[in-house]
């Protein structure tokens, strides 16, 4: 198998379905900066889920020409590494760039995290879980594709719940386990 031999967690960054689920479903507006994901702490979450080094891929649309400079700094320094991809309009360039990152993954040994809500790698990530890896999808559960639950052995992380990307609690609706329910939370 061509790659690496040391074990290793790819982390894969869909930042725009992330950033996007954010504002439209969760918030219902554009997140304030307060309002965001730390990103270093779904670093480090990634790490510690299976205790490996991680090598964290940050896919960003860069088909309009310009990078925010600013925050590919600010990935760079939290250990990321950015990859801004460009195509015509009619190309999910994110999605394509990703979807191809899983299928070389698929060839080489080491564990995947999948930070996105999207069924557009579901067959990627089908394709991991019946080979060697471990995978795991991480955003809001409450909105990951249903057909994330139909695949056994996929591993499914809520980003502020079981991640804890986030330093404020969002305003999210959804059930919540009576044995982690904390009233605190909502006093």
């Amino acid at each position: 198998m061509p790659g690496t031999t040391q074990p290793v967690t790819y982390l894969i960054v869909d930042g725009e379905n992330i950033d996007a689920t954010l504002g439209n479903s969760v918030l219902e507006r554009r997140p304030a900066p307060a309002e965001r994901p730390r990103w270093e702490r779904l670093r480090d979450f990634a790490r510690d889920t299976w205790q490996q080094p991680v090598k964290a891929l940050f896919f960003l649309n860069a088909s309009g020409g310009g990078l925010p400079m600013p925050f590919v700094r600010a990935l760079l320094s939290m250990e990321y590494r950015p990859i801004p991809l460009a195509g015509s309009s009619d190309q999910k360039v994110v999605d394509i760039g990703i979807q191809r990152t899983l299928e070389a993954i698929a060839r080489r040994s080491g564990n995947v995290m999948l930070a996105s809500h999207d069924g557009d790698f579901l067959p990627q990530v089908d394709e991991l879980l019946r080979g060697d890896h471990q995978v795991a999808i991480v955003g809001f559960k409450e909105f990951l594709n249903a057909g994330f639950a139909d695949l056994p052995g996929l591993h499914v992380f809520d980003i502020e719940e079981d991640a804890g990307c986030f330093t404020n609690v969002l305003p999210r609706v959804r059930i919540i386990d009576l044995e982690s329910f904390d009233p605190e939370r909502f006093l």
